[in-house]
């Protein structure tokens, strides 16, 4: 998904109504967002900063110093290690790092739902959809993590819902 289809998601999903017009520059595309009263904003995190505060939804980009870093940590990650990334041993190796990473926490800071959250669901969801019923019981806890954040109020809108339920046609009692 093209980041400016991103930030029209994530516009939405705080409550933004405007509708910002973005541009794309360079090779890789980096989103441009020309602001009314100012320079223009460039990048991807950047731009996500700006609705955020710009919706007055501070708390999205964590609460404490601690939070705030591990919330820029993780946009930082999305941007360098998802984006631009399509071969399939890179993607299972992010998806396994991030599997253990998860296995003792309900959102990427712990337990609360931030940004890095919205935007690392958004930019694995072309990865997501794509693993076969066994490769998302490999990656449990990215798994549990994603579809939590898909059925988060607001945030998934019209992209494909992901499925992780298998259903048994068999049990193991005779």
């Amino acid at each position: 998904m093209a980041a400016a289809a991103e930030l029209t998601l994530l516009e939405k999903s705080l409550g933004l109504s405007k509708g910002n017009k973005y541009s794309a520059q360079g090779e890789r595309q980096i989103p441009v967002l020309q602001t009314n009263n100012g320079p223009s904003l460039t990048g991807l995190t950047t731009i996500a900063a700006h609705l955020v505060k710009q919706a007055n939804k501070e708390y999205l980009l964590g609460s404490t110093a601690e939070e705030k870093a591990i919330v820029q940590q993780w946009l930082e990650y999305r941007v360098t290690r998802v984006d631009g990334h399509s071969n399939k041993d890179d993607i299972r190796t992010l998806l396994k790092d991030l599997n253990s990473y998860l296995e003792d926490k309900v959102y990427l800071t712990g337990y609360n739902f931030t940004l890095a959250d919205i935007l690392l669901y958004y930019g694995l969801h072309r990865f997501i959809v794509d693993l076969t019923v066994q490769e998302k019981e490999k990656y449990l806890n990215v798994s549990r993590w994603f579809c939590h954040i898909q059925h988060y109020p607001g945030i998934r809108q019209h992209l494909s819902v992901v499925v992780f339920i298998k259903n048994r046609l068999y049990t193991n009692s005779h």
